[in-house]
Formats: structure tokens, C-alpha cells, sequence
């Protein structure tokens, strides 16, 4: 058997010509530099050569090592940039390109292909539109911004390309065109690649009812067990040797072989020792992706000078990455409540075991510890306050398990007292209140002051005072307040803290002292952003307690507030800065070891010679006196042209930096930075006057150098400040105080508590180490892992290569399905071979009972295959595999992968080989690559049920469309590389929303289109923020204004459908018919199907079909019975999603979607929709059933036949569970029902549906027949109504007298007699024969059609 699967066509990846060279080009930029273009000179280098002297991949060994000459043939073989190839050329689609064009420019909407129109369209370039520029676009450097954009679409390694990128790039070195290259084919090759990176599965077929298809089965020679005895070998056993040696035991041992043999034809699952080749799958763009980070560091220690023996240990540091998790020390905040200690929480559980504890989902535990800590600052002369106070009071009184801070915020002057102040007046208050009752009393006392503010919400003197003379009657205001008051201890700490802590302006809260942003500290939006908060750190909570670093004995807050996020001070400069990080990796080869340690380097970068510089030495220096632990430099950025006159102060900074040493150094330093030192200077007085005799004048071309760094690699403007960190740089927008550098984070290596080598560290390899590592993207946190019994368990496979190698464990158990999944990432290839395996085995189970139903195949190749000479390409390929077992086809794909068949020559869903007389082969096409994303409102927070989406592009701006499920608010749509628009459809969803923000996109969130790129063959997953327009507020996209006003009358005439226009009635009268099929078989009852139904009716139909699995045959035919018989169709398709449980078999997978996918599986414009099985016979017009009142329920269900008494013993529905269940109701039948699709998404039918569905299917024993069991399970839920009992009859269930009144006809599976179905259609249902006869006669008739246009091209081509 051999399957594969193919895409887009082959020269969007390498063709004969030219296009390897650009794709090599591609990826050896992609794998060495964060940008195609980072230097120019590197950049006019490598493009010169694959231009001129390109032979291969063979030429990117010059700017690669060993390791990522591999990674690069590995990404050939998965062809893990054709989607971006691809995606180039549909953007380029989309222009769309001049004719006759091979290479053409886009300037602002204007469109060439001659290089002397450059000028004239350049001329008003700036007073047309700018184009929009993507992530992945190819940008020539500049340090200019409000440029031309000049986007060039050519093929790289062409005439046309090299004659526009020569003029194009002269133009952008001279800073006037910003310079885009994008990738684009003229004439694009039409043969598809095969890919690489899924998984085949031939699974074993339940052969309890036969399901073949007697048209497709072949006639095989029959063979007897006495034929097969003369068989030398069965099932491993050698009988002809057995025998001769042992053949006092021949008799024994035939009746063993004829057992064998018997139950070799017997389709059960294969046993242990069948065992055949078992692949894994993964989503090899992943692992290719995680292979280049891991190769960057590795290399990048290399080259540092670090063994290869301690990379691994390097590689274990903890790199934090500098964002918002950052968190502050709160210790020091006025707490309200304790949870620990306070009586309101007595009765709570204590003990840290109580998180592992399960709880209903959402709900966070109670448990008498302070793990949850919310810190409120307090300001009452802002109106914020009176919402921050709200807060508390609601948490406080809900008894959440939240302890809650406040810092007062107050006037700090002394001479200010709370006679006139309502701030220090309410400190006042509440140290007094806390002095006499409690803290807790304190904080209800503030509640009510706040209650009594006025419209103006800002807290008053008279409001504090009303309270305390409430609470107090005969105590002495003033001396509580007033000037003297001995109630005004610490009142300037929380001020004090505040100024401290660097946070922005307020309004400020703080979650275990982690910030929020702005947009979260609203009323509305804080409360459910501090419980969200408070669920993550449970999860993380529970992490800590399983692991055992947080126990009973441990002091919680000292715990969160020990981390190594916990930092005295924030600053957005640290935090919130998007970092730019210098590569100072050296290949020079080994360090020398200095005497000094330090493990922060500083340089700061200034104009000396202005204010702004000196001012940042100054506080540079004053920070150094507190770290002892760093170096400081300076790099010189003169603001205007270099002379002696005004480089003065800097050239003595420098010469200072070259001559002194430590306390010298600082404090000629300290008086050169001073303001009176540089008015002396510049008032005339010589700079020798301030410098020993041994500082000469330094000459002013050395400034030279480093204005040309702060402007080639700093990318820094004339004269403006920065910092590096480490290799890190940041651009300061003043000569704040460096307060900043106080931050943990501004080094996220500790490398001062690490002794993994011989020497210690010099300082120069911290600041290399620490700059390599910041650079690269956050990762998983590593372990050492140690086997305490390795003597037979473990296989170790050494690197073939004597390099720098990958260190894998994998722990295993060889009988698991898991197993047969990763042994393929073990394998030796390309790749691979710089792997060092340890393969760890396990077994939890009896070998005895292990079985394996399947046989798996994984398709990758090492390296690429070049489809040419009859070599097709990756293919998965199965030999040896038993003849006996009945087999069906699953391909396991990525997950956002849509694949279909294109060819295949058997049934793929009964492969039966011993039927077979040549080889089985299919072959499968990737027709989609899914994007899914999650949309809500974020008013109600809910999502927006029926809105719909549209995506589409420039010029076609529909494409596909979805509806938004109110399961997560999730929904798909079916894409292709290339830059796409989304957005809210026409008509409802764009009448009453709006998108207001989106995450994981493309374009700014300010832009009005929202912009998504697909680019590689990884899932894209969006998230959408919408809103109602502030005029359809109380309007619902599910609610029809016109049923709103319904009265009686309507209601009376609910039992015909509306008048309509003549026009609008032949457009809406349509019976809409669904259906699945998965076989040849059933295809065959399928097409029977629907003859049946349009022989019944003058209704016009529209059949819809499940695309999933329909075979070839089938998609080449109903465009024909379409032709013929005038009906219309529509195939849907659906990829289940990866939060929804996946069934694995594919008969359970084909009833899911029956059920779990109504909703969405059809526009919102089909109103009704009928499921009629494939089987099943229609003998009345489904109009009628069309049109039944299903009295409110969303859908209707014929009960199953009670009527055929001697299958009693066979309706399990009448004991056990379903009988206690149901009470009196009845037990209802798949094979057909009516869906009110309206009322199905008005109710959410299909999200209750799911969500039963995700909980009863985690236990295999449930949902035996899911698309029954579940609407039946569900049916106190979602209603059922049941249909008249005439609307189904089954032979099984049903008597013979009621078959005449039959208005369909289901041919049901006879647990009793197992009779085939093709036998019991004949039988059962005279016309089916009929119905048959002619469906065969039409396709013999296409048939010798098609033979005959086959014989007229050849003999036409010859």
C-alpha cells in the first residue's frame, strides 16, 4: 500500500532553474540573521553569490556550520518554507501583476516593469497611499522611515530581478526608497510537491456487519485450509522443521497450524508479535523550529569558548525574559484582612494539600492561607478611589480568598492636618478606628465614608468625620484630626513606597505584587482580571505543593515574595521596552582569564559635551557605588560634527577611561561631569588644567569609531542617549536617575552562583553569555534526569558526529500506542545524527494482554527528494501486512491541515487485501491550512453567538465564511498561504458589531482591516475582541425583529410557512438534505438515497455532504447525477477541534460530526436542514417533514419501533440506565431527523451538545452510538420532539403490518440474523433494485465516456 500526500505546485519551492538558488538564499538568511537584510554588506555579499555562482545547497556551507547545514536540508525535506513562497505569490496575485511581466515594481499603487518609469512614479509617490508592509516582508536597511516604499516582485537569481534590485538598492543605500523584496513567479510550474510530516493508519475493521461493496470485490482464486497447510511458515511458526524434529507430535502439531491459519483469516486485532514498523507523528515545523533556537545557543557557546561538555549546563540557566510578570515586594502594605488569622475564615481548611484537592471548574478553593494578595493604592483626592473601594467591600463581604492591601497615598507635609485634608484626614481616621476596635473595623469604617460621597466621588473631610462621630459619639474629633493628632505615625511610607516602586500614574493595583495594565484597572474590568489572576496562580500553587517547595511549614508570603521576579523597583524602561540585543560572540577562539568578576557590564552612550550626557554619567556613577557586582563604559554619540572645539569634556571621559583606574578614575570622572567643570572648560580655561601630566590630548578621530557603531549597530540618532546591559540596548528618552539598574532583571544570568567549569568566569564571557541567551526566545525550563536501574532498559545511541549534538531522553513504554508515535524522531538521518539518544523503557501492563488494532507509518525524509525519473516523492508505504484483516485508511495530519483524496484505486474504507490483486495506492491533497481563532465581546465577556466572519482579500474580499460558536467563542476558516482580510460579515454581524481588538494577527490593532498572514504550515489561532455599536445595544444577531412582533394570528399560521413573493418563494422553498458516507458501500446507498428522495417530491433540493470522507469516485460523479437528475449540492467540511475530545476510530468520528456540529456546519441562511442516512429508502416527500411543527424543540427524532416483539431482549433502551433515565420517554433513532437550525443556534444547542459530549467521552465506556446516545442523553436539555412513527421503519425493530404505511424505509443493522445490507435491500425494498439499476446504468454511461475522451486525446496526441 502506498499513500501520500501533495500541495501547492513544485517551482513555488525549487524548480530546475532558479528557484533553489532563492530558496537556499531564503533559508540561509532565516537561519543566521533576526532579519534578511541585517547588513548591508552581508546581504550585496551572499546575494552576489547565489546570483552569479549558485550551484546548490552545497554553498551555504560558507555562512553556515555542520549542524545548521543539516537543520537546512532537513527544513528541504518538510518544505517548511513553501507556504511562504506561496504566500509571496498570491500577495503579488493580488497587485495583480502587469502582463508580461517576470519582475515588476509597485510603487504607491502605481505598477512597472520598466526601470526608466522608476523616476516618474517615484516623483508623487508620497501623495498616494502607503502600502501596507508585512511581518515577513524583506526590507533593505535604512535608517530613514517616511521613504517611498518601492516593493519589487521578481524571482531571485533572474535577469529581470538582478536589472531592478541593481538600481533599487543603489537608491536605498542613498536613503531615498524604502526597498521591499518579494518573491514571485511568472509562469509557476504545474506539478504539486508531496510532503512530509503525517501519519498513516491502517486500523482494523469490525467485520460484525459486512460492509463491502460486491461491484468493487475482484475475483481471487479460492484457497482451502488444505491448500494452506502445504504453507511452510504461519504466523512465525516453522511447521515443516517442527515437524521433522518432533514427529512423535505431527498430529498436535497440523491441528495447531490449521488453527492458525483459521484464525489468521479471522479480523481481530493483531497480536504483539505482529508488531509491524511503527512511526511517530508530529508537527515538523515545530521541531524544526525548536531545533534552530537549540543549534543558535549551542553554536553560539561554541563559539564563546564554552566545552561542549558544559553547553547543557549553560543551557539549564533559568533565562527570564523581561516582561509584565515582573512583581513588586508587597510586605509592606496596610493589610484589611488576613486569611491566616483573622476569625471571618475559622472555619476554612488550612493546609496547602487542599489545592490538589479537585473543585468545580472556575472555582477557586477556600483555604485559610494568604496565597491570593490584591494591593489597592489608595488616593482620595482621585475619583478612582471610590471604584477601588467598591472593589474591596465586594470582595471582602463575598468572603473571596483574596487578603487585601491598601497604600495611602496622602499629602506628606507636615504642615497640612485633617482639619483641611480629607486624605491625611482618613489615615488619621483609620489608625485611630484600627487602635480602638480592629484593622477590619477600619476598613468597614472607610466604606462607609465612601458611601456617603457625592456625585463628585471625591472623598470629604465632613464624610470622615460623619462616620467617626457615628462610631465614636464622645471622642474628640480634633484630637483625631486635627494638627496634634498622635494618629499620623508613618504617613509619608505609603507615598514613600509608591515613589519607590517606579509605577506609572495612578490608578495602580497590584496582584501577589504582579502590575496590571491600564486598560485592566477599570471598575469593569478589574474585578474579573484579579479572579482570572487569582485561577492562574492556582494552577501554579499547585505546581509548587506537587513538587513539594510549598508545604504547611512554609511562609507564604515570604514564598511569592522570594521569587526571582520579585524586584524592589519597575520601570517601563526595563520592563516595557522592546529590546535590542548585539551579537558579541567572538569566533576568535579561547578566552584569557582575567582577575576580575563582574556580572553586570554597563555602557552608556552620550553626547558628553552636552548636559544630557554629563547628567546620565553622573548617575551612572552614583549608581556604581551601590553595585559592586558592575563595569561601566561609555561610547561617545556626538550630536553634530567632530572638532576639537566641541569635544573637549568627552575626549578627557575617554582618555580618563584609558589612563585611571577605580577610585582615580571616579572621581576625575564625578568633577569633569559637573556643570561648573564644563562652564569652566567652555568659558576658555584648558582642559589640561583638569588632567594630570600623564593624560595627553586624545586626537578626535578616534570619535570617529564610535559615532560609526552608534550609527551602523546601534542604530542610535546624532546625540541620543542609550544604554546596553549586557549586550542589551535600550534607549533612554531622559538622564533619569539610574534607579533602573537596581532591577534584578536587568540580568536574567546568575552566572556568580554557578561553578560548572574549572576557572572562574571573566567578565567580558558573562556579558557575552548573558547577551546570547536574553536574545533568544523564552523557553521551557530545563531538568537533569538520572535513572536509578539502567542495566536493561536503556538504549543509548551515541552522535555520529563528532559536533556539537542534541542531548535526548525519551522514556517509553514499547506496548503503548504512544510508542509507536515517537520512535521515529530516534531514527539516524541528517538531522538526527547529532542526536544523543537514551531510550528509556517501561511497561506498566501484562504482555499477555496487549494488542495493537492498526498499523502506523510516518512520512518523512531525511533529506530532499527531487521528483524526477519516476522518484514520486515522500510516500507512507506498508509491505507484509496480513492479508485477512478488513482495513480502513486514516490519515493523522497536523493539526490545521484539511487534506482530501484525489485518487485512489480501492475502497479506502474497506481494504481488504486478500481481495486485492495489485497494490493499493491513494493519494491525498492538502486543499487547506485552517485558521481558528476565538472571538468575544468584551462587555458581556461572552462570546458573540452567530456573528459571523468573512475572509477574503484585496480584490476578492469573500472568500470563506464562519459562525462564531458560543463554545469558547471559536471558530475556523478555511485558508491558503498568502495575506488575507477579515472581517465581520455583511448584513447582521456587521450592522450591530465592531472589532475593537485583535491578538495574534498581522496589522496594528488601529488598523481598519484586520490582517492575517499565513505563512507556514503552523495552526494560526487569532483572538477577537468585538463590541455592539452604541445604537444596537439591545439587538441580537439570533433574533428576528419580525418574530418579535408575531401576535395569535401569526402564531396560527406558524403551521404553513409565510406567503412570500413569487420570487422570494422559489429561492427559500428548497429542501435542504444531509447526509454522510464512508465507502464505496455506502456511496452506493447514498446516490440510492437520493434518487429516492427527488422521486418523492417537486420540491427543488439541495443535497449538502460531509467532504471529509468521500472517496474520489464519489466527488467525480454528483457533478454529473447533479446534471442529470437537478438537484443541487454543496459538500461541508469541518476540521473537529483540538480542545473538543478527538474519537480516534473513524466510524465514531463520522457520528460526531451527525451531532456536534450543526451549527456551524451550514450558513445561517438554511433555516432547516433533514439528516437522511445513506442507507435509508425515501418513499414520501421530506417537504412534509420539512414543514412539521416541532412545537419549540430544535429538532425532531423518529422513537424507535417497539412493534417487533421478538427483538425485546435486544432494546437496551428499555433496562438499565437508559430505562431509569428516560421515565416514560421514548428512546429515539439517528437514521433521520428534522433540525430547526434557527432555534438550534437561538438556544445553543450545539454548545450544550459539546459540552455533555466533552464530559461523557473522556470514559470509553460511554456513548456507545454517540450520535444517539447523546441527543437522547441530552434530552431534558435540548427537547426532542418526536416524530410520527411512520416517518422511519426498520425491518429489526419494526413489524411487517406497519411497513406499508412506511414513509422512509432504514436499513438497519440486525444485531440477531448480522444479515449484509446489500442482501436485506434487495429484500427488503423491491425498488431499491430499480433505483440501483439505473444509478449503475448512468455510471457505466460516464464510464465509456470517459474512456472514449481518453482514446480521442491519444490518438489526437499521436
Amino acid at each position: 500500500c502506498i499513500f501520500s500526500i501533495s500541495v501547492f505546485p513544485d517551482s513555488f519551492y525549487f524548480c530546475v532553474t532558479s528557484s533553489l538558488y532563492f530558496l537556499v538564499f531564503f533559508l540561509v538568511l532565516s537561519l543566521v540573521l533576526s532579519e534578511w537584510f541585517a547588513y548591508p554588506s552581508v546581504f550585496s555579499l551572499i546575494l552576489e553569490l547565489f546570483i552569479k555562482n549558485c550551484k546548490g545547497a552545497e554553498k551555504a556551507g560558507q555562512f553556515l556550520d555542520n549542524l545548521h547545514i543539516n537543520l537546512l536540508k532537513f527544513a528541504f525535506s518538510i518544505r517548511a518554507y513553501s507556504p511562504t513562497i506561496q504566500m509571496f505569490q498570491q500577495i503579488a496575485a493580488d497587485e495583480p501583476p502587469p502582463d508580461g511581466c517576470d519582475a515588476f515594481v509597485v510603487i504607491h499603487r502605481k505598477h512597472t516593469c520598466k526601470i526608466n518609469e522608476l523616476k516618474k512614479l517615484l516623483k508623487k509617490a508620497t501623495s498616494r497611499p502607503r502600502p501596507y508592509l508585512f511581518k515577513g516582508d524583506h526590507i533593505f536597511p535604512t535608517d530613514k522611515e517616511n521613504l517611498p516604499v518601492t516593493i519589487l516582485y521578481a524571482e531571485i537569481g533572474t535577469r529581470g530581478f538582478s536589472k531592478f534590485h541593481k538600481v533599487l538598492s543603489e537608491k536605498a543605500r542613498n536613503g531615498e526608497i524604502l526597498y521591499v523584496l518579494r518573491h514571485y513567479i511568472q509562469k509557476p510550474e504545474s506539478q504539486k510537491m508531496y510532503l512530509s510530516g503525517y501519519g498513516v493508519e491502517l486500523a482494523i475493521k469490525s467485520t460484525e456487519y459486512k460492509a463491502l461493496d460486491d461491484t468493487q470485490v475482484k475475483t481471487v482464486t479460492n484457497t482451502t485450509v488444505e491448500d494452506e497447510m502445504e504453507t511452510n511458515e504461519v504466523q512465525g511458526f516453522l511447521f515443516q522443521k517442527l515437524k521433522e524434529r518432533y514427529s512423535d507430535l505431527k498430529d498436535n502439531l497440523t491441528a495447531f497450524q490449521k488453527y492458525l491459519i483459521e484464525s489468521n483469516k479471522e479480523m481481530t486485532p493483531l497480536k504483539v508479535w505482529e508488531l509491524q514498523g511503527i512511526v511517530f507523528w508530529s508537527t515538523l515545523t515545530y521541531l524544526l523550529d525548536m531545533l534552530k533556537l537549540e543549534g543558535k545557543m549551542m553554536n553560539g557557546l561554541h563559539n564563546l569558548g564554552i566545552n561542549k561538555e558544559d553547553v547543557s549546563k549553560f543551557l539549564k540557566l533559568n533565562s527570564r525574559v523581561l516582561d509584565h510578570t515582573y512583581a513588586l515586594d508587597i510586605r509592606h502594605s496596610s493589610w484589611i484582612n488576613d486569611l491566616e488569622n483573622d476569625d471571618l475564615y475559622v472555619t476554612w481548611p488550612a493546609s496547602c494539600q487542599e489545592l490538589l484537592k479537585p473543585v468545580f471548574p472556575g472555582t477557586i478553593p477556600s483555604i485559610r492561607r494568604n496565597f491570593h494578595n490584591l494591593v489597592l493604592f489608595i488616593d482620595p483626592a482621585q475619583e478612582y478611589t471610590l471604584d477601588f473601594i467598591k472593589l474591596a467591600e465586594l470582595f471582602y463581604y463575598h468572603k473571596i480568598p483574596l487578603r487585601i492591601g491598601f497604600v495611602f497615598i496622602v499629602n506628606t507635609d507636615d504642615e497640612v492636618d485633617g482639619a483641611d485634608d480629607a486624605g491625611v484626614a482618613l489615615w488619621r481616621a483609620f489608625n485611630y478606628i484600627a487602635e480602638e476596635r480592629d484593622v477590619s473595623q477600619a476598613f468597614i469604617s472607610i466604606v462607609q465614608m465612601y458611601q456617603k460621597v457625592k456625585n463628585d466621588k471625591i472623598l470629604t473631610v465632613d464624610n470622615v468625620k460623619s462616620v467617626l462621630l457615628n462610631l465614636f459619639p464622645d471622642a474628640n474629633i480634633w484630637d483625631i484630626l486635627g494638627i496634634h493628632s498622635k494618629y499620623d505615625n508613618d504617613r509619608k511610607e505609603g507615598a514613600s513606597f509608591y515613589e519607590m516602586t517606579g509605577l506609572g500614574p495612578l490608578p495602580q493595583a497590584l496582584y501577589n505584587g504582579e502590575l496590571f495594565k491600564l486598560e485592566q484597572l477599570n471598575s469593569e474590568e478589574l474585578e474579573t482580571n484579579v479572579l482570572h489572576r487569582m485561577m492562574d496562580a492556582t494552577i501554579n500553587l499547585q505546581r509548587e505543593v506537587f513538587m513539594g517547595t510549598l508545604n504547611d511549614r512554609t511562609n507564604v508570603i515570604d514564598f511569592l515574595m522570594e521569587k526571582n521576579n520579585v524586584v524592589p523597583r519597575v520601570n517601563p524602561l526595563v520592563l516595557h521596552t522592546k529590546w535590542q540585543y548585539l551579537n558579541l560572540i567572538s569566533t576568535s577562539g579561547k578566552i584569557i582569564l582575567p582577575y576580575t568578576f563582574y556580572k553586570f557590564t554597563l555602557w552608556i552612550i552620550a553626547d558628553f559635551d552636552k548636559p544630557s550626557g554629563r547628567k546620565l554619567l553622573l548617575n551612572a556613577l552614583k549608581f556604581m557605588k551601590t553595585s559592586v557586582h558592575s563595569r561601566l563604559g561609555v561610547i561617545y554619540n556626538p550630536t553634530s560634527k567632530i572638532n576639537e572645539e566641541n569635544t573637549a569634556i568627552s575626549r578627557g571621559v575617554l582618555a580618563a577611561f584609558l589612563t585611571q583606574k577605580n577610585s582615580f578614575l571616579r572621581n576625575f570622572l564625578r568633577k569633569l561631569a559637573k556643570e561648573e567643570t564644563a562652564t569652566a572648560i567652555y568659558s576658555g580655561e584648558k582642559i589640561k588644567t583638569f588632567l594630570t601630566e600623564v593624560i595627553g590630548d586624545l586626537p578626535v578621530n578616534i570619535f570617529r569609531t564610535h559615532q560609526l557603531f552608534c550609527q551602523d549597530v546601534l542604530k542610535l540618532r546624532p546625540g541620543e542617549i542609550g544604554i546596553v546591559s549586557n549586550g542589551k540596548v535600550s534607549r533612554k528618552s531622559s538622564c533619569s536617575p539610574f534607579s533602573w539598574a537596581y532591577d534584578r532583571g536587568v540580568s536574567n544570568l546568575f552566572l556568580s552562583q554557578h561553578t560548572c567549569c574549572s576557572t572562574c568566569f571573566m567578565s567580558d564571557l558573562v556579558m557575552k553569555v548573558d547577551a546570547l541567551l536574553s536574545s533568544l526566545p523564552k523557553r521551557a525550563s530545563r531538568h537533569d534526569i538520572t535513572f536509578l536501574r539502567e542495566n536493561h532498559s536503556i538504549i543509548t545511541i551515541n552522535p555520529e558526529e563528532n559536533d556539537m549534538f542534541f542531548d535526548v531522553i525519551a522514556i517509553v513504554d514499547p506496548l503503548t500506542r504512544e510508542a509507536q508515535k515517537m520512535t521515529q524522531l530516534l531514527i539516524p538521518s541528517s538531522v538526527f545524527k547529532y542526536l544523543n539518544r537514551n531510550l528509556r523503557f517501561g511497561h506498566s501492563t501484562y504482555f499477555s494482554l496487549c494488542s495493537f488494532d492498526s498499523f502506523y507509518r510516518f512520512v518523512l525524509e531525511p533529506e530532499l527528494v527531487l521528483v524526477a525519473n519516476g522518484i514520486t516523492g515522500p510516500v507512507a508505504t506498508f509491505l507484509d501486512i496480513p492479508e485477512a484483516p478488513l482495513l480502513t485508511l486514516n490519515m493523522i495530519t497536523p493539526e490545521g491541515w484539511l487534506v482530501e483524496t484525489v485518487h485512489s484505486n480501492c475502497d479506502l474504507d474497506n481494504i481488504h487485501l486478500k481481495d486485492v490483486e495489485r497494490t493499493v495506492t491513494a493519494e491525498y491533497e492538502l486543499e487547506y491550512l485552517l485558521l481558528e481563532g476565538h472571538c468575544f465581546d468584551t462587555v458581556t465577556e461572552q462570546p458573540p453567538r452567530g456573528l459571523q466572519f468573512t475572509l477574503g482579500t484585496k480584490n476578492t474580499p469573500v472568500v470563506v465564511d464562519t459562525i462564531v460558536m458560543a463554545s469558547l467563542g471559536y471558530f475556523q476558516l478555511k485558508a491558503n498561504p498568502g495575506a488575507w482580510i477579515l472581517k465581520l460579515r455583511q448584513g447582521k454581524s456587521e450592522d450591530i458589531y465592531q472589532i475593537v481588538g485583535h491578538e495574534g494577527t498581522d496589522s496594528q490593532p488601529d488598523l481598519g482591516d484586520v490582517i492575517v498572514v499565513i505563512s507556514s504550515f503552523k495552526s494560526k489561532i487569532l483572538e477577537v475582541q468585538v463590541q455592539k455599536k452604541p445604537d444596537k445595544i439591545k439587538e441580537d444577531i439570533l433574533t428576528d425583529k419580525e418574530e418579535k412582533k408575531k401576535g395569535m394570528w401569526d402564531s396560527i399560521k406558524s403551521f404553513t410557512r409565510r406567503l412570500h413573493k413569487e420570487k422570494d418563494k422559489k429561492e427559500a422553498d428548497v429542501l435542504n438534505i444531509f447526509s454522510v458516507a464512508s465507502g464505496h458501500l455506502y456511496e452506493r446507498f447514498l446516490r440510492i438515497m437520493m434518487l429516492s428522495v427527488l422521486r418523492n417530491t417537486k420540491t427543488p433540493v439541495k443535497f449538502w455532504f460531509l467532504k471529509n470522507y468521500l472517496s474520489p469516485t464519489f466527488k467525480e460523479v454528483i457533478p454529473h447525477m447533479a446534471e442529470e437528475y437537478g438537484f443541487q449540492y454543496e459538500l461541508v467540511q469541518y476540521r473537529w477541534p483540538s480542545w473538543l475530545h478527538q474519537q480516534t476510530e473513524k466510524q465514531r468520528i463520522i457520528w460526531g460530526y451527525k451531532i456536534l456540529f450543526l451549527d456551524v456546519l451550514f450558513p445561517l441562511a438554511v433555516d432547516k436542514i433533514i439528516f437522511v442516512d445513506a442507507d435509508q429508502i425515501v418513499r414520501h416527500d421530506l417537504k412534509e417533514l420539512r414543514d412539521f411543527d416541532l412545537g419549540g424543540a430544535p429538532y425532531g427524532y423518529t422513537p424507535f419501533c417497539d412493534s417487533r416483539t421478538e427483538m425485546d431482549g435486544y432494546r437496551f433502551w428499555k433496562k438499565g440506565y437508559w430505562a431509569s433515565h428516560l421515565l416514560k420517554r421514548k428512546y429515539h433513532i439517528s437514521a433521520l431527523y428534522v433540525v430547526d437550525l434557527k432555534k438550534f443556534r437561538r438556544i445553543a444547542a450545539g454548545d450544550r451538545l459539546r459540552g455533555q459530549y466533552q464530559a461523557l467521552s473522556q470514559d470509553p465506556n460511554s456513548l456507545s452510538n454517540l450520535d444517539q446516545d447523546l441527543p437522547n442523553n441530552m434530552i431534558y436539555q435540548v427537547a426532542i420532539k418526536s416524530l410520527p412513527q411512520d416517518w422511519l421503519w426498520c425491518e429489526t425493530w419494526c413489524d411487517d403490518d406497519s411497513k406499508q404505511r412506511a414513509k422512509t424505509i432504514d436499513l438497519c443493522n440486525n444485531p440477531k440474523t448480522k444479515e449484509p445490507k446489500l442482501k436485506a435491500a434487495a429484500r427488503i425494498v423491491p425498488e431499491w433494485v430499480e433505483y440501483d439499476t439505473e444509478i449503475r446504468q448512468l455510471l457505466d454511461h460516464l464510464e465509456n465516456k470517459k474512456k472514449n475522451a481518453s482514446k480521442s486525446a491519444f490518438y489526437g496526441g499521436v
